[in-house]
């Protein structure tokens, strides 16, 4: 029997995700409702979107969507900085907790700190029955539908696919956006769900074509500007947690001020265009690193890239904002595929004792993700 039908794993979800994002998409006003209907009871100048690991992540590739259309400041704050020293929040400032498992131990401390300023607690999960329920004020499902493996893919892509929803419907309620201009990104919104089942094409072949490269990686570092930044977080974010290897995302402006230094051949490297203002200096950046290593790679249409080095997005591409709904698959892939290639799932030995000292989540996990 295939392996994947006895027990789902990252690919599983991977290839659900397209599916969940045209859900979703079909019922954006429904599963927004509670944040839209709360957004509009005040005039707020920041919104605080208090998250770690892939959820920091998929906040951070929706935050300039949201910076756009709700013409607002977003901070996106670590759950443990936040308890810690960064909780100065104003009266007109929205802050929500966002955790997919509903189980991370330093969420839930966040949900307690908001309490203790005398906040809203207010928690984003995909498991309302979770942790989550028994310290938010008010508990939001952000649609992600079921993930049961820890290296998620399907809830990093729903999550900012919430996130720019959420801002799409609610500067349609305070009309700061036509319905026009609504329903023109409404409608590239329609054609994610397909741009994301190309991009997981184009994916596996890419890996056809540089698998030598890709299944000797050594250290890799991910570069972006605006939300190309978003992405290369959580790519850089997969490749360490499943090929286990050193692996680093940078602003890439903030690349070459010192982290390029240490570059060998042996480095590998991708650069996310971000289809804007960003992507002349990207592309400069890119054949510098070029110059050093034959590993690097582009997420581009730009000419300046081979296509033996570049994957190609083959779309008309009207609101670059969206991208990452539709790129994130590509890390995931290469992460999936290079770890299950070189057969490293197993961690190393030592690491067993780890969660006896530091564990990040309480013990529902154990109901909610199997992996």
């Amino acid at each position: 029997m295939d392996k994947e039908k006895m027990q789902p794993t990252m690919l599983t979800y991977i290839k659900e995700t397209p599916a969940q994002l045209a859900y979703n998409n079909e019922h954006s006003k429904e599963i927004t409702k509670q944040l839209v209907d709360l957004y509009l009871k005040k005039d707020y100048q920041t919104i605080w979107i208090i998250a770690c690991g892939s959820s920091f992540n998929g906040a951070q590739c929706a935050k300039p969507f949201i910076m756009k259309y709700l013409n607002c400041d977003v901070k996106i704050v670590p759950p443990n900085s936040f308890v810690y020293h960064d909780h100065h929040l104003n009266e007109n400032d929205l802050a929500f907790v966002v955790s997919q498992s509903g189980c991370s131990t330093n969420s839930i401390e966040a949900l307690k700190k908001l309490k203790e300023l005398g906040h809203l607690a207010i928690g984003l999960t995909g498991n309302i029955n979770s942790d989550f329920k028994d310290w938010s004020d008010l508990l939001i499902d952000y649609s992600v539908g079921k993930e049961t493996v820890g290296y998620v893919t399907k809830g990093v892509a729903t999550l900012a696919q919430f996130l720019m929803l959420f801002a799409l419907e609610a500067a349609l309620a305070k009309q700061k956006i036509s319905i026009e201009d609504y329903e023109k990104v409404m409608k590239e919104l329609h054609e994610v769900p397909t741009r994301h089942e190309i991009i997981q094409k184009e994916t596996f072949d890419f890996y056809q074509r540089n698998k030598a490269a890709l299944t000797s990686m050594s250290v890799s570092y991910t570069c972006g500007f605006i939300q190309g930044y978003g992405i290369a977080c959580e790519g850089a974010l997969k490749i360490g947690e499943t090929v286990q290897i050193p692996s680093f995302a940078y602003e890439a402006e903030e690349f070459i001020h010192g982290p390029n230094l240490q570059l060998t051949p042996n480095y590998t490297l991708y650069f996310i265009d971000d289809f804007a203002c960003g992507s002349e200096r990207l592309m400069q950046i890119y054949q510098a690193a070029h110059s050093v290593s034959e590993r690097v790679f582009a997420i581009t249409n730009s000419p300046i890239v081979d296509d033996q080095h570049a994957i190609r997005l083959p779309f008309d591409i009207q609101e670059p904002l969206l991208t990452p709904l539709y790129v994130l698959p590509f890390f995931q892939i290469i992460a999936y595929q290079v770890t299950s290639d070189l057969n490293k799932w197993n961690k190393h030995p030592m690491f067993a004792d780890f969660k006896k000292y530091a564990d990040s989540k309480t013990k529902t996990i154990k109901s909610i993700m199997v992996d």
